[in-house]
């Protein structure tokens, strides 16, 4: 039997290593570097996380184009510094004027024109709203504008130490894509040609019935689960609704089909909901009505070279942070029809001890979700 020896070495303040083996007999990996090469394997590859102070190194073996990782390789991470990134709904007009100042930041807004095959930068600047406000344009101006936010902090006055002491990335929907390509999951170019079909395949699928997400304010998640399951009893199957965002105690998104969603809506102050707020978006997003949505993914995924993150990025899936890349494309697929675990992920953050946070890109959404799960937490803001 062969046997794959995962080396992983982890240090910080109270240094520690471990060491263990798991079998690869089904994968048939010879024994040294010299029949790797003769079977037509690469050897063993060193990934190294950028910041010195809390490296980690491991190793895998690539079998052909199949690197070996183990999925829970950040399984034990200890956050100090994060950045988050927004998603759809954080779009305004006028976001990434500022960039344009700075010419790495720039110059992402004119590789995106030629990826997008229109003028990105103009609709960000001048709108009209309506336009930027669509599925299809939006998710590729907030991936493009919140990146283009890293390089504006870049040359800030001790930005770039700020960007190596970050040791955690996670973002809300769209922005798990921006976090992966921060982490080095995928290159600039990658990300934006996923988000680009994503938003297209999403836009597709929501033209494909009619569907409609709402806000419920002012529920816990256990009172708003009650309120879709009384909406639902007076729904046919096609119409029914679920929890699709779970952003922090007292703010959740229901998606579903419109009749479902009115129902929601007309409930809502008899479950003693402060409010309701229909929002923006083509369609029930993280339903299954997104399920159209997902063979074209796949598909664009697999044709994706996906790397290992260099730092932990949460999904939204399932809140916990994944390193093998066959099952971040699987989990990124799913993501568009899954409700998006955002409460668990900031409480888990803050729980684990996070000490600072960066919002990078349009909007404040996520800052306001921060502060409302912890006032004392610290985060900034870091527009384009």
């Amino acid at each position: 039997m062969h046997t794959l020896l995962h080396l992983r070495l982890a240090s910080s303040a109270n240094s520690h290593y471990s060491l263990f083996a798991m079998s690869a007999a089904s994968l048939a990996l010879p024994s040294s570097l010299s029949s790797l090469r003769a079977n037509g394997a690469a050897p063993p590859r060193c990934f190294r996380l950028h910041n010195p102070s809390r490296s980690r190194v491991f190793m895998s073996v690539s079998v052909g184009s199949q690197a070996v990782v183990d999925d829970a390789l950040f399984a034990d991470y200890k956050p100090t510094s994060a950045f988050l990134f927004p998603g759809q709904g954080a779009q305004a007009v006028g976001m990434g004027k500022e960039a344009q100042s700075v010419p790495a930041a720039a110059e992402l807004y004119k590789k995106a024109n030629d990826i997008l095959g229109f003028d990105l930068l103009d609709v960000c600047i001048n709108g009209p709203k309506e336009k930027l406000d669509s599925t299809v344009i939006s998710q590729p101006a907030i991936y493009v504008t919140s990146l283009a936010a890293v390089e504006l902090l870049r040359t800030r006055d001790g930005g770039q130490q700020i960007i190596d002491s970050v040791d955690v990335t996670c973002g809300l929907s769209l922005g798990e894509y921006t976090a992966l390509a921060f982490a080095g999951a995928f290159s600039f170019e990658e990300g934006l040609k996923l988000v680009k079909l994503r938003g297209e395949a999403m836009q597709e699928a929501a033209d494909a019935a009619k569907s409609a997400m709402v806000s419920v304010i002012g529920l816990d998640s256990e009172k708003v689960q009650q309120l879709c399951d009384a909406a639902n009893q007076e729904v046919d199957e096609a119409d029914k609704v679920q929890i699709a965002n779970y952003l922090c105690p007292g703010n959740y998104a229901v998606s579903g089909g419109v009749k479902g969603v009115e129902a929601v809506e007309a409930k809502a102050k008899s479950f003693k909901a402060r409010m309701t707020v229909r929002l923006a978006v083509a369609g029930a997003f993280h339903t299954s009505f997104m399920d159209p949505a997902v063979s074209r993914l796949e598909a664009a995924l697999a044709a994706t070279q996906v790397r290992t993150p260099r730092i932990p990025v949460i999904s939204n899936v399932d809140a916990q942070p994944h390193a093998d890349s066959e099952t971040i494309k699987n989990i990124l697929a799913r993501q568009v029809t899954s409700p998006v675990q955002w409460e668990t992920t900031v409480k888990t953050l803050l729980t684990k001890g996070l000490k600072k946070s960066y919002e990078l890109g349009p909007g404040k959404v996520i800052a306001g979700i921060v502060k409302r799960m912890d006032k004392g937490a610290e985060i900034e803001n870091i527009g384009a």
